[in-house]
């Protein structure tokens, strides 16, 4: 795979995802960076999305819930370059109906070389970094090239 080199804006855009069981931590994590997450561009699931932004009072991107969808649609946005930062709380103990989606998710996530945290302690680690307040340049997977290769090989 060939890459390519993108700057990820000062301004991040991130997404906020918390399973049932996490989205009181979300919400008091979210509180506790207010400061800093009024900066950036908050994307969000469903049930989540909606609880943020009536807890912090804040314009949040609210897409559709996560069982219905929504880790795809965040899916959807890291391919076109349009997510930069993953916090998804996440909740080990509970099996869930949409861990596939979930899985999904975090595969492309990896991919397309996107911050993610799934704990409080990352997302921590990742809110007080110096990145958070600059551009910042990173590898990202060369699709154009990849395509024209793989357009060569179908001709």
């Amino acid at each position: 795979m060939d890459y390519k080199q993108v700057a990820m804006p000062k301004g991040k855009r991130i997404a906020l995802i918390a399973h049932d069981n996490m989205k009181q931590d979300l919400l008091e994590w979210t509180r506790q960076h207010l400061d800093i997450l009024k900066h950036h561009h908050l994307y969000a699931t469903g049930t989540t999305g909606h609880l943020l932004e009536s807890d912090i009072n804040i314009p949040i991107e609210k897409l559709i819930s996560g069982p219905l969808g929504g880790d795809q649609q965040i899916g959807a946005l890291v391919t076109k370059g349009t997510i930069d930062i993953i916090i998804f709380f996440w909740d080990p103990f509970e099996p869930m109906p949409h861990d596939p989606d979930v899985k999904a998710l975090l595969r492309v996530a990896a991919v397309w070389n996107i911050a993610v945290a799934c704990n409080r302690s990352t997302a921590d680690f990742l809110i007080s970094s110096p990145l958070m307040t600059q551009e910042h340049p990173y590898k990202i997977p060369d699709y154009e090239k990849y395509l024209a290769k793989r357009l060569k090989k179908e001709s």
